[in-house]
């Protein structure tokens, strides 16, 4: 404290990235498949969050491996992409406090649903996004959270090159 001004953090607003028109239109041509891959990238480089807090608590790991299964399989079964993504979502409630932890687990759940409807891949990608900003402190928060969402973005359009190829 030292005297010095306290730099307020910038809240964090859901509402803006799901209307960031870059990242929606590229959803809304992109393959369900490679939606899923990204949707599973975004919500693993933030799953350390989660896991680092609660090691023994592997929901959100599980769902991302439920997500990994259907991308190699194709297999679909609803009740088991629904059982991983709610289990996810509770093990985000059982964290109880708003940290980057809980926001890792919801990318987790939103990832795995991806494979039920697409656009859950945007869901991912946010919470992601909030997980960054809740472990950042202060002002670094919104350059960190830009930083994660430009590689997103870039990410998903080495995916749909990479897939096309």
């Amino acid at each position: 404290m030292n005297g010095e001004p306290r730099i307020k953090k910038p809240k964090f607003s859901l509402a803006r990235y799901r209307k960031d028109e870059r990242i929606v239109g590229l959803v809304k041509t992109t393959d369900h498949k490679i939606l899923a891959v990204w949707a599973m990238d975004c919500a693993e480089r933030v799953l350390p969050y989660f896991e680092e807090k609660f090691p023994e608590d592997e929901r959100p790991r599980k769902a991302i491996e439920t997500l990994k299964n259907w991308i190699k399989s194709g297999a679909f079964k609803m009740a088991v992409i629904r059982k991983a993504s709610l289990d996810s979502h509770a093990a985000a409630r059982a964290v109880g406090r708003e940290i980057a932890a809980r926001s890792a687990a919801r990318a987790a759940g939103q990832a795995v649903a991806t494979a039920h409807v697409p656009t859950h891949s945007i869901g991912s990608a946010i919470y992601a996004l909030q997980a960054i900003h809740r472990a950042t402190t202060g002002s670094n928060a919104h350059a960190a959270v830009a930083k994660e969402r430009d590689w997103q973005y870039q990410h998903l359009l080495r995916l749909r090159k990479e897939f096309a190829s």
